[in-house]
């Protein structure tokens, strides 16, 4: 019991040192949000080839659903396959306010966010290419019944200060949630073992953060990021959960996109890009 009270009370101290940057940080984003979020979406839907680029690019700068708005907007057929997986690939979700609030050097935070956005941008447009070659001939008409942006998320219409403390106190929460199983983790096997299984094994590493990645919840993130600040998880093996880390895109888009078959290849290219960008880095021993 010794133990566990420890335990808990250096998991909630770690999370209240967070919370003040959390809240600055997402005042910020809930600010930029609420004043360009409607403009965003609308040059997505006009970006025609060059979807994959602007996707990329703005979707690397956390918003509330902006991955929930690209899935309505890819089951409405108003943007490509190569755009929404761009989307997936660059949503930074919780991963740039935990960074912030955790004072990473400003210089890692670009590298980990220009990765995403080169990576989002170079399998869209190779997606969209396959794409339309495998399919020339076939346009599917737009499908507006569809379109239903921020289906599942409540709070932009409560202004910016109530969605500032609601996001900050939400991901406290998963923070401090995370910390205290990792940290319970940590002392019942091991930092050392854990750090075996997950830095020592090639391939097996890569495949065990990327499911973590899939989680659709912005959890995924909180306990990617987490563990690689930690030291637990390799540059590498984190670039592959964040890029499959979605936030709820893939729940949004299994909820309104009625080719089921279609959601789970989608799921499959996202998982396999995240897991061979990640063997790619580990490879090539690159890191932040």
């Amino acid at each position: 019991m010794d133990i566990l009270f420890d335990i808990a009370t250096d998991a909630l101290m770690d999370a209240l040192k967070l919370l003040p940057f959390l809240f600055v940080t997402y005042l910020l984003i809930e600010y930029l949000e609420h004043k360009t979020g409607d403009k965003t979406h609308h040059m997505i839907e006009k970006s025609g080839h060059f979807g994959p680029i602007i996707g990329a690019l703005f979707g690397v700068f956390p918003q509330c659903g902006f991955s929930a708005a690209a899935s309505n907007l890819y089951a409405g057929r108003v943007i490509t396959l190569g755009t929404l997986i761009s989307i997936y690939l660059s949503t930074s979700d919780e991963m740039l306010p935990i960074l912030i609030s955790e004072q990473a050097p400003v210089i890692t935070i670009v590298k980990i966010l220009a990765v995403k956005v080169i990576v989002g941008m170079v399998a869209g447009i190779l997606i969209d290419f396959v794409h339309r070659t495998l399919h020339e001939n076939e346009k599917e008409p737009m499908d507006i019944h569809h379109l239903c942006e921020h289906e599942h998320c409540k709070c932009e219409t409560k202004g910016i200060l109530y969605s500032a403390v609601h996001h900050s106190l939400e991901i406290f929460a998963y923070i401090l949630v995370v910390n205290f199983a990792l940290n319970l983790l940590l002392t019942w096997i091991g930092e050392a073992a854990l750090q075996t299984f997950l830095l020592n094994r090639p391939v097996i590493g890569e495949l065990a953060a990327g499911l973590i990645g899939l989680i659709p919840n912005c959890v995924a993130s909180v306990v990617l990021t987490q563990l690689y600040l930690e030291g637990v998880l390799s540059a590498g093996r984190m670039i592959t959960g964040l890029l499959v880390s979605s936030g709820v895109g893939l729940f949004v888009l299994f909820r309104v996109n009625d080719k089921k078959k279609e959601n789970w290849k989608i799921l499959g290219i996202l998982y396999a890009v995240g897991v061979i960008s990640g063997l790619l880095f580990e490879l090539l021993g690159i890191t932040f």
